[in-house]
């Protein structure tokens, strides 16, 4: 993002094409909420670092609904990423998160092990978060 102008340029160009971008963990290291003014995005993605703990601490409840409610309220998607339990899960889509990510759905697979995977049919219902 060292060049503004000419990153915008291109990021309207994909999304003219209908690439679909996201900005990553929101709230930590460079996912300043400045980007949410300057680029062309369609989803905000939850750190893990805050979904972890968001059954259990209740600072973390209120950071993911704040940012849930923010991206609502701007009409983005919004992920959380590193879901791993069945309670963090029930939490997001009582809480209106699009979708979820994470261990709890499965461990990174290699290639061939995700195109057999797609091929046998994983339910839409275990990968997206349904409001």
């Amino acid at each position: 993002m060292k060049r503004a102008e000419s990153t915008e340029s291109i990021l309207n160009t994909l999304r003219a094409r209908e690439v679909q971008l996201a900005v990553h963990d929101v709230g930590t290291g460079y996912s300043s909420l400045n980007y949410l003014r300057k680029v062309p995005i369609g989803a905000l993605k939850i750190n893990q670092s805050f979904v972890r703990q968001i059954t259990t601490v209740p600072a973390e409840m209120t950071i993911v609904t704040a940012v849930i409610s923010m991206g609502r309220s701007l009409k983005l998607r919004v992920v959380a990423e590193g879901v791993e339990t069945q309670e963090e899960l029930a939490f997001l889509p009582a809480h209106q998160c699009d979708e979820a990510q994470g261990y709890y759905f499965s461990r990174p697979v290699l290639p061939q092990q995700f195109a057999r995977l797609f091929e046998t049919g994983i339910s839409e219902a275990s990968v997206i978060v349904h409001r």
